[in-house]
């Protein structure tokens, strides 16, 4: 199996430094997957300005947790769903809907299951939503701008699954207690 070193901000490339300073002031201490991501500055810079617009948009904090674990849920990233469950805990987001989308399904109330179900159907559907997946989120109550702020999120989150799906950093110990699948 290839091996991927997880960089730190003292030994990353140059050209990564500055976004793994600013993802470990972010979360409060520097995810795994960013020390893989930091191997190209290419793809960690786009990275960390996909993540400053996406939490600087028009979602809440708690709805941008929905729609990044129910994207992790789809794209089968393992160590993403772990930490995304713990932040969308912490974000407010009640442990009965983390363990519903963990296990792929939506959560019960309608703007949440909205939100799911429009991430959900993105991503296996590549892009190519039917009318009723539009005509649904816009009926919970978002807008058109909400829809194509959501791609934003799935471009994020594609980054990192994907990442997370080549490189396999090891998941940190704060997250192991939201290991995916259940173990």
């Amino acid at each position: 199996m290839i091996h991927f070193p997880i960089y730190t901000i003292d030994d990353a490339p140059d050209g990564s430094k500055q976004a793994l300073g600013g993802l470990e002031q972010a979360f409060g201490f520097l995810p795994n997957v960013a020390g893989a991501m930091a191997a190209s500055p290419v793809l960690l810079n786009s990275l960390a300005a996909l993540f400053s617009n996406v939490h600087g948009g028009s979602f809440t904090e708690r709805q941008i947790q929905i729609l990044l674990l129910t994207n992790a849920v789809t794209n089968k990233a393992e160590w993403a769903i772990a930490f995304h469950s713990s932040l969308a805990l912490s974000a407010g987001v009640l442990p009965a809907d983390v363990d519903v989308i963990r296990d792929g399904r939506s959560p019960a109330e309608p703007e949440d299951a909205a939100l799911s179900d429009l991430a959900r159907a993105l991503i296996s559907k590549r892009g190519r939503l039917d009318e009723d997946d539009t005509v649904q989120f816009l009926q919970a109550g978002f807008d058109q701008r909400h829809l194509l702020e959501v791609i934003a999120v799935v471009a994020a989150s594609a980054i990192t699954n994907y990442t997370v799906n080549v490189t396999r950093p090891p998941l940190e110990e704060r997250f192991r207690q939201y290991a995916w699948p259940k173990v």
